[in-house]
């Protein structure tokens, strides 16, 4: 093993060059080089007297919406510049108690709410592929840390796919565990009944390796399910699986519009005839509510952003506006201020369908359409269908700047919020390129059945080899 010292001076380093100056691709937002060294010395003295530690030194990024004690949480917002939290996420406490080195926070749209990380206060992140182009969103900055080479490994968060579109963007791996695998405790909420905090990662053992270490039932967040954590994968170079015989693949056809990229589309037909070359059973099915999830996603979901982001009112939590006459005056002043146009876009609609009148018509109708979504994925699972595959994006990387309305941007999450709408587990993984831009795929499995999702996912990996990447 290397020196994990040594090791995370080269992160932090890496991080430090990709962070400032002109040419700077703006993946950071903030390091603590004497605390992470401090925690490296700690790890290397645990790790030489015997102890067991799974992720001994690895280096990870965390996106700046999960709560660190060392570094800043600020959403990539005004309104909680500055702010470090007194207490850490679950997830990071048990990445620590694994070894694992917590070296920067990442980049991200502000609240999550963004499809390209261009929403930050910090500016936006560019994709490292091409700097000109946009990494995803909303956690741009932590799928930008892994294709730069800054970690192996970085959190994000999903709440509608802003793990694996991301992912799909800049050509790594991306994982949304089933809501309540992983514990939400110390992640700042967005849309509670669809956040989980996910991972980027160089390859899918790697993003296995993390999702176990930090899955399991947390007493601090009654979302968390009770359910046996698998068993950590071998990260010894064991042979990975070469086979999917018995295993029956999904092809949803609402996922395969004619408005599909032809090019993104060959690259899906490519994976899925590697997998019918592995052994496994290919077979077309229906997801017929599969339509109605972008709006029902976005009513939901900025109706719980509505919720909790109330609690940032200039008295809680950020900076306060000053001058204000009374208490009413001050909260529009600050929050107009110390939010950005997206975040404003959404609270606004999120009060709406929650107002009197309307939340019958809309809110409480859109969970019901939630219901019917969910019930599709039972229905295909329960007929024999053991996995389903998808692109993870309609496209490839756009242009930082390129997609101005609103409704556009918000399409490129039309393969990946269903996934979250119904709480179930999903891997994006490169599949290859397109106009050497990275393509993803998407693989999606029933509730809690990650083993089986991340063995198909690990086995096509290696039937694709370097193809993935060109």
């Amino acid at each position: 093993m290397r020196n994990i010292i040594d090791v995370t001076n080269e992160s932090i380093g890496r991080a430090t060059d990709l962070r400032y100056g002109p040419d700077g691709l703006n993946i950071i937002v903030a390091t603590n080089r004497r605390s992470s060294i401090a925690a490296a010395e700690d790890v290397a003295a645990a790790y030489g007297s015997g102890t067991a530690m799974p992720l001994a030194g690895v280096p990870i990024a965390v996106k700046d919406n999960i709560a660190t004690l060392d570094m800043p949480t600020t959403c990539a917002s005004r309104i909680l510049a500055g702010y470090t939290s007194p207490y850490e996420a679950t997830a990071i406490t048990r990445l620590r108690s694994s070894g694992a080195v917590i070296v920067a926070k990442t980049n991200m749209d502000e609240f999550a709410m963004g499809s390209s990380t261009e929403s930050s206060a910090y500016g936006p992140t560019r994709n490292p592929i091409d700097p000109e182009r946009a990494p995803g969103g909303s956690s741009g900055g932590s799928a930008a840390a892994v294709a730069a080479g800054i970690v192996n490994i970085a959190l994000g968060s999903e709440t509608g796919g802003s793990v694996r579109q991301p992912a799909a963007f800049c050509g790594v791996v991306g994982v949304k565990p089933t809501y309540g695998r992983v514990s939400r405790f110390g992640l700042v909420a967005f849309g509670s009944s669809l956040d989980q905090i996910g991972v980027c990662a160089r390859s899918v053992r790697e993003a296995e390796l993390a999702t176990y270490v930090m899955s399991g039932l947390d007493p601090l967040d009654a979302t968390s399910a009770d359910v046996t954590v698998p068993p950590l994968p071998d990260m010894t170079g064991s042979a990975r699986p070469e086979s999917l015989k018995g295993l029956t693949v999904g092809i949803p056809t609402e996922y395969f519009p004619d408005s599909l990229e032809p090019d993104v589309r060959a690259k899906c037909d490519s994976a899925i005839d590697k997998m019918r070359e592995l052994g496994a059973s290919i077979v077309n099915v229906s997801l017929p509510h599969t339509a109605l999830a972008i709006p029902v996603y976005y009513i939901i979901a900025p109706a719980e952003a509505s919720s909790n982001l109330a609690r940032f009112d200039g008295v809680r939590f950020g900076p306060r506006a000053a001058s204000a006459a009374d208490l009413r005056t001050m909260y529009d002043a600050t929050r107009s201020k110390g939010f950005g146009a997206e975040v404003q876009r959404r609270i606004l609609i999120g009060t709406y369908v929650l107002s009197h009148g309307y939340y019958d018509a809309y809110y409480r109708k859109a969970q019901a359409v939630r219901e019917l979504i969910s019930r599709d994925f039972t229905n295909v699972f329960g007929s024999g269908v053991d996995i389903l595959f998808t692109p993870t994006t309609p496209t490839p990387a756009f242009k930082l700047g390129a997609v101005t309305d609103p409704y556009e941007m918000y399409m490129s999450d039309i393969f990946t919020v269903t996934a979250n709408l119904a709480g179930i587990p999903a891997i994006s993984l490169p599949i290859g390129r397109v106009r050497g831009l990275p393509v993803g795929g998407q693989l999606l499995a029933k509730h809690f059945d990650e083993p089986r999702m991340f063995r198909a996912a690990e086995a096509l990996e290696a039937a694709l080899g370097e193809g993935a990447h060109q």
